[in-house]
């Protein structure tokens, strides 16, 4: 249920509204918008009646979010969900590009693709420190050593940093290290995990599981936002299906969906959606043409020789050609790169 507050609406108004939504069993989440503040009552119990707060002093009107994820639906927020990060803004006009190796090898290897690609652009630097592959026998990351490295690389190029957890022991450690959290596509639905990044307060990137939904997506989101973590990123990194040319299946009909049915900002990994650079260049200005806030590209100076993931990897000359290619792109859907 959501409560519209009136234009102009006080301060001590909005925090009544709050205290009688949680006196009702609900949980309150306040949202103050450019226009209107609402103040949405999040819960699994009986709805109360409308006039309970219609008769507030304050209050406009109340409705009701029919769809099952309530605080990501754009029933909820009908703006746009712009996140402010290191000069740039997630989900705003400008289409921003996370780019980085799969995984962190070494500090040389890490400021080397770092610096080349904060001149091509870049504003966010992507690495893995802790990497959950298939094999138990294959490289699993520099597990806090990676993380240290990040650190010192984002400290150095002044670059934020995305980095994967697994788990939620890792929140409170990672979070300390990093300037957003992912959440992979084998973690989308691992809710201890998602309760513990929305507690985190930091920035998550949600990917989409390789056998989900999109609902099933947004309702992973839910489990974050419930903790009035708002800075959610939803990224769809390609699904698994019968076809077998690509690595994945990339869903770029999930793009458009996805802002139809949500405020968050939504971002597409063309790396691991196809598991072939020379797929990448293509299925990135696909993505911003089909209105994605933002790309999730693996560059690595050295493919040949990465410990994972190489064949899905840009080298940074590559990845600068491309950066000149989707900047065409973006202005012909009036963005910005």
């Amino acid at each position: 249920m959501i409560v519209i507050m009136k234009m102009g609406a006080t301060p001590e108004q909005i925090e009544a509204v709050s205290q009688k939504v949680q006196s009702l069993g609900f949980q309150p989440h306040v949202v103050v918008g450019e226009k209107l503040t609402i103040v949405a009552a999040i819960g699994d119990q009986k709805r109360p009646e409308p006039d309970v707060f219609e008769l507030m002093d304050g209050v406009q009107k109340v409705t009701y979010i029919m769809k099952p994820f309530k605080l990501a639906s754009r029933d909820f927020k009908a703006e746009d969900t712009v996140i402010p990060l290191n000069g740039t803004q997630i989900g705003g006009q400008q289409v921003v590009v996370m780019a980085g190796p799969c995984s962190v090898e070494s500090r040389e290897q890490m400021l080397e693709v770092a610096c080349a690609l904060k001149e091509a652009g870049v504003h966010i630097l992507r690495g893995g420190a802790f990497k959950p592959r298939t094999s138990p026998y294959t490289f699993q990351g520099l597990g806090m050593k990676g993380l240290e490295i990040l650190a010192q690389v984002r400290e150095e190029t002044g670059l934020a940093v995305v980095t994967e957890v697994m788990g939620a022991e890792q929140v409170p450690t990672v979070a300390q290290y990093v300037d957003i959290l992912q959440i992979g596509t084998r973690n989308m639905q691992n809710f201890n995990l998602l309760h513990a990044a929305g507690e985190s307060g930091k920035p998550v990137l949600l990917k989409r599981g390789m056998m989900s939904t999109i609902e099933e997506l947004l309702m992973s989101a839910e489990y974050i936002l419930s903790h009035q973590n708002y800075r959610v990123i939803l990224c769809e990194r390609g699904i698994r299906t019968f076809e077998t040319a690509t690595r994945n299946t990339l869903d770029l009909s999930a793009v458009p969906v996805l802002k139809q049915l949500s405020h968050l900002p939504v971002m597409v990994d063309p790396s691991h959606g196809t598991g072939h650079w020379e797929l990448v260049p293509p299925m990135s200005k696909a993505a911003v043409a089909a209105g994605a806030d933002g790309l999730l590209i693996e560059v690595h100076p050295d493919p040949e020789r990465a410990m994972s993931d190489g064949a899905q990897s840009l080298k940074p000359e590559r990845f600068v050609r491309l950066m000149s290619e989707l900047r065409g792109v973006a202005a012909a859907v009036g963005r910005s790169l």
